[in-house]
């Protein structure tokens, strides 16, 4: 069940709220729980059950982590953390890379007798896998009290909003809401107008260059002209960007409507001068698990030069791997980490008057980028950036084919939306309209039509992707 289907929409959600709010507050967390562990289930039916073990296993293990420090046991301490991720980091291995692990073994000649045909991939592992780990480092750090109660515990590993498709969300940013949390108004409001703009970025703008994007990629690159390839990868820049964001803001949405305040995951990554600022900007929440749980216990930056970069390697080779089992995303994750090495020596730098450099540098950078996240074959990602650069024509296949007044209309919509032009629209607006009920009416008009229309767009269109079944 993903937030962008009729039957999360017009069935779950409404049931969800509804039920939410007529219960006691003693009661709401069991019930969010039940619903959560229903939503995993939908579509992963029996690994609900890996869901439930990891709960029990994580609360086991933060309850030993504060018992043996309470005795002053940092031995002890310090071995319980060390199986706590150890298990963790094994779901998450068996789980997502075993398949990826064997066939790289058998290419070098090492063949393993291990069946695991029946191995699936548990949508969101990555993700609750990285809360348990930031969970225990927490409890480990004291920078937070184990959970003692099961449910609470389960709820923040389950919550449905953020399970699937984040952001990563970190017991020490929401343990207080989880144990007393108030829903006003403004709240609740707020969290449907951002759950709308989310599910518009996913249907109208990430779908609709998406489709293209799909098209243009099923071809060969030799058979493309350059033009196509250049429309294909900068169809899939958007689709990637609002399809997370997209995600994000829903979830963050949905949190608000239920009382917790998820902080933000993305800030306008495309405006970026650097590679260095993208990653302040982008997947925020990843990012910053990777600084504040790998990076920084890896050194960081206090052990020299050389310790830096290798930890800018380790990191970024671990950032791509995260993103899958291919060798695609550790090539991806890696020229993201050689860019910020570069910038770092200095090698990439740019006057401050020549602004508009850096960011068509930015931009070049992360376009090209997506070519390896996107073409899982290395060899024919490496044709496709030859061919976009070869400014060469095709035969049978021009950009024009693909789109249409309504494509137009989007894609110029989701460029401007790469930019912060809905904060410019509204100071505009805050300085034309004086009366507040009246903005009031009309920001809440203009989120109505915004759903109507999302709402009849996925309506007739069976295009709709969901792009972390990687994660």
């Amino acid at each position: 069940m993903v937030f962008s289907s009729t039957v999360f929409l017009f069935l779950f959600l409404p049931i969800v709220l509804g039920v939410h709010f007529l219960l006691k507050k003693t009661l709401r967390n069991p019930f969010i729980l039940i619903c959560s562990l229903f939503f995993y289930a939908w579509g992963e039916n029996i690994l609900v059950l890996l869901m439930m073990a990891s709960i029990c296993i994580n609360y086991i293990f933060g309850i030993l982590i504060t018992v043996s420090q309470r005795n002053s046991n940092s031995n002890f301490s310090k071995i319980t953390l060390t199986f706590g991720v150890a298990i963790n980091l094994v779901i998450l291995l068996y789980y997502k890379y075993i398949h990826f692990l064997l066939q790289n073994l058998a290419s070098i000649g090492i063949d393993i007798d291990l069946d695991v045909s029946n191995v699936a991939l548990p949508i969101g592992v990555s993700f609750f896998t990285f809360q348990n780990i930031s969970y225990l480092m927490d409890v480990y750090r004291k920078e937070v009290d184990s959970q003692k109660n099961l449910i609470h515990l389960g709820l923040y590993i389950s919550l449905f909003p953020q399970l699937i498709a984040g952001p990563i969300v970190r017991y020490i940013d929401v343990f207080k809401e989880i144990k007393n949390r108030v829903v006003t108004k403004d709240l609740f409001v707020s969290g449907i107008s951002r759950f709308i703009g989310g599910l518009a970025k996913k249907v109208l703008i990430a779908n609709t260059a998406g489709l293209i994007a799909d098209k243009a990629f099923s071809i060969h690159p030799d058979e493309l002209p350059s033009s196509l390839a250049w429309l294909a990868i900068l169809c899939y820049t958007l689709q990637i960007y609002f399809d997370f964001s997209g995600y994000s803001d829903m979830a963050i949405g949905l949190g608000r409507m239920l009382g917790f305040r998820f902080k933000e995951n993305f800030n306008y990554p495309y405006i970026s001068q650097s590679i260095q600022e993208f990653w302040r900007r982008w997947h925020i929440s990843l990012s910053t698990w990777f600084r504040d749980y790998l990076y920084i216990p890896l050194g960081g930056n206090r052990k020299g030069q050389f310790r830096t970069y290798t930890n800018l390697i380790i990191v970024f080779f671990i950032t791509g791997l995260w993103h899958g089992a291919s060798w695609n995303f550790v090539v991806w994750g890696l020229y993201h980490g050689f860019f910020i090495i570069l910038e770092r020596v200095g090698l990439i730098s740019f006057p401050d008057k020549l602004w508009f450099l850096r960011r068509m540098y930015l931009l070049l950078v992360v376009v090209v980028g997506w070519v390896f996240f996107r073409i899982e074959d290395m060899e024919i990602a490496l044709l496709f950036i030859k061919k976009m650069f070869s400014f060469s024509e095709g035969s049978n296949y021009y950009p024009l084919m693909y789109l249409d007044r309504f494509t137009y209309f989007m894609l110029l919509t989701g460029i401007l939306f790469c930019m912060p032009i809905k904060q410019y629209i509204g100071s505009k607006l805050n300085s034309l309209i004086v009366s507040i009920p009246f903005k009031t009416t009309l920001k809440y008009a203009a989120y109505t039509m915004l759903f109507v229309f999302t709402i009849l767009e996925l309506a007739q269109t069976t295009y709709n992707p969901f792009i972390y079944f990687r994660f």
